[in-house]
């Protein structure tokens, strides 16, 4: 198959998400034809280090040989049916397990295909909670500034990031961002968790006086994604979950990007010891799979919908939710972070790592250079105003896919890649940096 006609025909059918087509012109999309561990490979047998884990989804590798087993022996039993009135074993395990291993008591599980939609329930579950049980007036959401949560317009309505919200506007429900606690954004002097308190306070002065319209905080816990790998201390997630229950609000995780061990912990509010009302996952769920994402809720808020009144129900579906095959990737997932001790090999990688990106950290031109379990971002002064595109081309010609935000360059590899290759990615990144 050839690499230049693969793209030029895919340029001609093809819309790639988040991408301005024109740039393809200059920048062709490349042909990937085949992928094993962190390797991409193209049509001319090129490969490519996945440094950021083909959008932060992939957890142990391209054609695992312990996931794909897992969907081939599914495969061949079931495929799909509907989770309207019908169930299947793959699913009730998984929800088993994830009520299981998520922190407190998060129940139940309602599933869908992909972040945006998880955190589309999370917003309505949170909504009608309130509507079932006596707080009509409880409509509005609070999210942190340069928060994200994805592009469906519920989703885009608390995601505050203008690229992706301001032309739709006119669309969106009233946002009601409160300062970040991202602690690139302190002032002089003052420390991250200093910063995250002040945050907290700030989160607190809005609530003292929008609390009984407020039907929940939705955020990212510990890393804030679309801002660049926007970093926080926990004590942020321990305020605001104590704000949330004076005021009588949901708390509403969304760790779609931050779940299953990313941030060092298997969820990220393992690390300020809390419990959300409301948990959404995805990503690496499925190890990267197939699309699958899940939101977990406490027997309180399950209990509002309980009734004999179809009306009262939580009327929201999707129809691949609970797919057979995704749940047994994710099942297969589970299994090797559990089987493999994979939380505390991370933990190790992210030393080793840390030592061969010192070069980058003091390099003149990095600024925030920042670190949190198997995460990593940096931002590079003065960038060229085509920075972002040249950037992941000069990546692409020292064999690494990678794909910055803005001035934010950011890495998030698979969990299996070793140390051999990440000498060879942190070498790259330096390179790019001394050539840019």
């Amino acid at each position: 198959m050839n690499d230049k006609k693969s793209a030029m025909r895919s340029h001609r059918v093809v819309w790639h998400p988040c991408t301005q087509m024109k740039h393809h012109e200059e920048f062709p999309p490349v042909l990937i034809t085949r992928g094993e561990g962190v390797w991409l490979y193209d049509a001319d047998g090129q490969r490519y280090l996945d440094t950021i884990s083909s959008w932060w989804v992939n957890l142990f590798g391209h054609c695992n040989p312990r996931i794909n087993a897992a969907i081939i022996d599914q495969l061949g039993r079931l495929e799909h049916t509907m989770l309207a009135g019908l169930t299947h074993e793959p699913v009730v395990e998984l929800s088993e397990r994830l009520s299981t291993i998520t922190p407190g008591s998060l129940s139940h599980c309602f599933y869908a295909s992909d972040g945006a939609s998880a955190n589309e329930i999370a917003l309505k579950m949170s909504f009608h909670y309130w509507q079932q049980s006596g707080f009509p007036e409880k409509t509005q959401f609070i999210n942190l500034q340069n928060g994200y949560h994805g592009e469906t317009l519920g989703a885009l309505s608390v995601t505050d990031v203008p690229i992706f919200r301001q032309v739709y506007a006119p669309l969106l429900r009233p946002a009601h961002p409160v300062l970040t606690p991202d602690w690139r954004f302190a002032e002089a002097g003052e420390t991250p968790e200093a910063h995250a308190l002040k945050a907290a306070a700030a989160l607190e002065s809005y609530l003292t006086q929008h609390h009984a319209s407020t039907a929940a905080l939705i955020l990212e816990p510990l890393v804030q994604g679309a801002a660049g790998m926007g970093m926080y201390h926990p004590v942020y997630l321990q305020k605001a979950r104590e704000i949330c229950d004076t005021y009588r609000i949901h708390l509403i995780t969304d760790e779609i990007a931050v779940g299953f061990g990313r941030t060092g912990t298997l969820f990220a509010c393992e690390q300020a010891a809390i419990t959300p009302d409301i948990m959404c996952l995805a990503k690496g769920l499925s190890g990267g799979y197939l699309p699958l994402s899940v939101v977990l809720t406490n027997d309180t808020i399950y209990r509002a919908f309980y009734s004999d009144q179809t009306s009262q129900a939580f009327l929201h579906s999707h129809s691949h939710s609970g797919n057979a095959l995704a749940c047994r990737a994710a099942l297969a997932t589970l299994d090797i972070i559990e089987q493999d001790n994979v939380i505390e090999t991370n933990r190790h990688k992210t030393e080793f790592l840390n030592q061969c990106l010192q070069s980058v950290r003091t390099h003149p031109n990095v600024r925030h250079f920042r670190n949190c379990g198997m995460i990593w971002a940096f931002e590079v002064d003065n960038p060229r105003p085509d920075f972002t595109n040249r950037f992941a081309q000069m990546g692409l010609e020292r064999q690494l896919l990678i794909r910055p935000m803005g001035n934010s360059v950011y890495i998030m590899p698979p969990y299996i890649i070793n140390e051999e290759e990440m000498e060879f990615m942190a070498q790259a990144i330096l390179n790019i940096l001394n050539e840019i």
